[in-house]
């Protein structure tokens, strides 16, 4: 009886050694930031409702390199996840790139409308390509943010305009527009406005904050030209080691974290825009017949990435179908 007692110990305390899990999640996002206080916020509970069988160590600022370098040290194992901007994971599953597309929503009422039916779609998507992920947390619509004055496609051109050098869709999108841009890691972006290797970026206006490349610039276009969205995606491999009730716990967590990083960061959109006009940018409003020029162009670029493999026709077609939806029940009204 002794005997079996010690066995069936033996037997539990492996088990729970084996589902024991500590993460190393790496992210660009600057420590103090609203993302990081909170993926610590859900790291913390994590650990406490899994007796600290699960718990998370981050990597905060980008001591880990850019998204690029944070996949492939998922890859070789060295890291588990990274806290990365959408567009970081398309090769893992193009569609999720659907939002990004230049000039298609008019308004946030847009935004959640399409929101609402796809968030899903693309997180499936993504796990199916190897990553769980919690929700999707906005980074909101980005902005042309230059230090020249810029109001039409031809001015654009003239510039010498960044994209991330890991995002293959922005590469063909901008390409749609004629434009010759400058791909860079994010880490690189603040140092290539200071040496004048770019002089254009587009960026959310919390991201240009929080990067500090806010201080490198003088004016933004004031028009919405595409919308951002980060996640936190886990390696499945890794994910799977862990017990399915813990599991559920952390995908009940950190989908909280998530929803809440979500709609602060709206709200943190708008302060941003503030500090902004405060710190002296010029915001330019292009002329009603410029803004024709830049929505005629963008109309090219779904077919153009379609073409290429970036996206899918049926993922383009059902962003389509809800736009009409939206704005044939005036459901998204432009504010």
């Amino acid at each position: 009886m002794m005997i079996r007692i010690i066995t069936i110990m033996l037997v539990i305390m492996v088990s729970g050694q084996a589902h024991a899990m500590r993460f190393k999640i790496a992210t660009l996002s600057p420590e103090g930031s609203v993302w990081m206080q909170k993926m610590r916020e859900g790291a913390d509970e994590l650990a406490r409702k899994t007796d600290n069988r699960v718990t998370i160590k981050y990597y905060p600022g980008g001591i880990m390199g850019d998204d690029k370098t944070v996949l492939r040290k998922i890859r070789i194992g060295q890291l588990h996840g990274g806290a990365v901007v959408g567009g970081s994971l398309s090769e893992f599953y193009p569609d999720n790139q659907i939002y990004s597309l230049p000039l298609k929503f008019r308004s946030f009422e847009e935004v959640d409308y399409v929101r609402k039916h796809l968030d899903q779609r693309i997180a499936q998507g993504l796990e199916k390509g190897g990553f769980v992920t919690f929700g999707i947390a906005e980074g909101g619509f980005a902005y042309v943010m230059s230090t020249v004055p810029i109001r039409t496609v031809k001015e654009m051109r003239r510039q010498r305009v960044w994209i991330p050098n890991n995002d293959t869709m922005i590469l063909e999108a901008v390409k749609a527009f004629g434009i010759t841009p400058f791909p860079l890691s994010i880490a690189d972006v603040r140092a290539g406005l200071q040496t004048g290797l770019i002089n254009t970026v587009t960026t959310p206006p919390i991201g240009a904050v929080a990067l500090q490349w806010h201080t490198q610039i003088n004016y933004l276009m004031y028009e919405p030209f595409l919308y951002i969205y980060g996640v936190l995606a886990v390696d499945h491999r890794a994910f799977a080691k862990i017990s399915t009730h813990d599991q559920r716990v952390f995908r009940k967590i950190m989908g909280r974290i998530f929803r809440e990083i979500d709609q602060l960061n709206r709200k943190d959109n708008v302060n941003a825009l503030k500090t902004l006009r405060n710190q002296g940018i010029k915001f330019i409003k292009p002329l009603a017949e410029a803004l024709d020029i830049w929505h005629h162009e963008a109309e090219a670029v779904p077919k153009r990435l379609v073409n290429a493999g970036k996206l899918s026709q049926d993922m383009v077609n059902t962003l389509e179908t809800l736009l009409k939806e939206c704005r044939s029940k005036q459901l998204c009204a432009e504010k």
